[in-house]
Order: structure tokens, then C-alpha cells, then sequence
């Protein structure tokens, strides 16, 4: 059994910042993605950031520049900095990986971006 768990987001003023957290565990054997990803009330789920093992961090357009992703493979954790957050921002952030061979996603943090 492998989880995904995430911890971080809640409401954040325009221009604020904040930091969203994943922790993977369980049977794990190897981690090859892991990365960040939302979905905004009536929109598809987009990716924000991945970052492979022992790879370097891809971000979408619409966060490059005011986000940063680091992942920390003994822990097998990765965290998602995000800062100049705007209103388009508000969705529901999930962690993804790819965990022996298969794609787990958490159950996703609210982050709200409203003043």
C-alpha cells in the first residue's frame, strides 16, 4: 500500500506566498516523477511542477519564475514554494508520483488565493 499524503495550503492573500508538502509511504521500491499538480472549479487538472530523480524541476508557464520544487528522495517527500500568488491560483493542489511504476496521486489541499 502506498499513500501520498500532503500537508499545506489554506487561504492566502494576494502577493502572499506559501509552501504545500508530500509525503510518500509505504511498499516503496523506487520514486521516478514526483511532482504538483491542481485543478480549479470547472477546469481540467493541469500539472505545476515536476521534478524526476535526480532530475531538474520543469514548472508550467503560469508558475515559472515565483515557484520552487525540491524533493528530498531519502525522505521521499516533495515540497512545492510558491510565492506572487494570484486569485487564478485558487484550486485544489495534488501531489503525484510515479511509485514502482505507477501513478499515485494524494487526496489534495485546498489553496484559496482571495483577500
Amino acid at each position: 500500500q502506498v499513500q501520498l499524503v500532503e500537508s499545506g495550503g489554506g487561504l492566502v492573500q494576494p502577493g502572499g506566498s506559501l509552501r504545500l508538502s508530500c509525503a510518500a509511504s509505504g511498499m516503496i521500491k523506487s520514486i521516478n516523477e514526483m511532482g504538483w499538480y491542481r485543478q480549479a472549479p470547472g477546469k481540467q487538472r493541469e500539472w505545476v511542477a515536476v521534478i524526476l530523480s535526480g532530475g531538474s524541476p520543469d514548472y508550467a508557464g503560469s508558475v515559472k519564475g515565483r515557484s520552487t520544487i525540491s524533493r528530498d528522495n531519502a525522505k521521499n517527500t516533495v515540497n512545492l514554494q510558491m510565492a506572487s500568488l494570484k486569485p487564478e491560483d485558487t484550486a485544489v493542489y495534488y501531489c503525484g508520483a510515479v511509485i514502482n511504476g505507477i501513478r499515485y496521486w494524494g487526496q489534495g489541499t485546498q489553496v484559496t488565493v482571495s483577500s
